[in-house]
């Protein structure tokens, strides 16, 4: 006798395929998402000017460049004379000032304002005599306001001057001066050459001299740069020196 036929039933399947292998899943811890942590924002920081160092030149050496000169800070020794005197335009100033001086003038003659220059470097001796006629005729008290004692005024350092309105002479020196339009140029362009206006309504009460639209004050591009990006409009709050209207008792 012949063996038995035995019969498989696939369902579902057609014929000639093959059965798909089931799909097996691992159980896994769940997936935990992480959120980022907020940032902290970076303050602002201060306006300042790039790689300035405040400590680069002496505020005390009648020769640095930086050094403060006022009522309560004489120039030590008192008869102090730069020896690197040279002139422009008539007016003698140190040899680290010429140059940007120069370009300055010229800058504003090319803007059609041509500012000319009163003075610059004065003496110990020139700088007595002044003060003394202004005495004479004004008074100490109102000297005192107006006129530096000798030994306490920045055109001894070589590193001041003063400057001319050729297009309103009669305010030289005056109260009108800043109506000028050699005033309004220097208040505008004055920084771009290394000078500040060294006395300004503003700083009256630290530097102790009334303001002086015509004095300007070389401290070199950095500086001025420095301070004009900082809104500091006096050497001594940039560098904590002492100052006032008064002199050493």
């Amino acid at each position: 006798m012949g063996a038995a036929a035995v019969w498989t039933l696939q369902v579902g399947t057609p014929s000639g395929a093959t059965t798909p292998a089931p799909i097996v899943t691992t159980a896994s811890a769940p997936l935990v998402v992480t959120p980022s942590p907020t940032p902290t924002p970076t303050p602002t920081p201060e306006p300042t000017a790039v790689g300035i160092d405040l400590a680069a030149h002496s505020t005390a050496d009648p020769a640095s460049l930086w050094v403060i000169v006022n009522k309560q800070h004489p120039i030590d020794p008192l008869e102090f004379e730069p020896d690197d005197l040279v002139t422009v335009a008539g007016a003698q100033v140190r040899a680290i000032v010429a140059e940007d001086l120069r370009a300055l003038l010229d800058a504003a003659r090319a803007d059609g304002v041509p500012i000319g220059l009163r003075t610059g470097y004065r003496s110990y001796g020139n700088q007595a005599a002044i003060r003394a006629d202004v005495a004479s005729r004004n008074g100490t008290e109102y000297a005192d306001r107006y006129s530096a004692r000798a030994g306490h005024s920045e055109h001894q350092t070589g590193l001041a001057v003063d400057i001319h309105s050729p297009t309103r002479p009669g305010c030289d020196l005056k109260s009108c001066f800043p109506d000028t339009a050699e005033a309004a140029w220097v208040a505008q362009h004055a920084v771009e050459h290394g000078f500040v206006i060294r006395y300004t309504p503003e700083n009256t009460a630290v530097t102790g001299f009334a303001p002086e639209g015509w004095h300007l004050r070389y401290v070199g591009r950095e500086l001025a740069a420095w301070l004009t990006a900082n809104g500091v409009t006096s050497l001594e709050e940039a560098f904590g020196v002492t100052g006032g209207p008064d002199y050493p008792s």
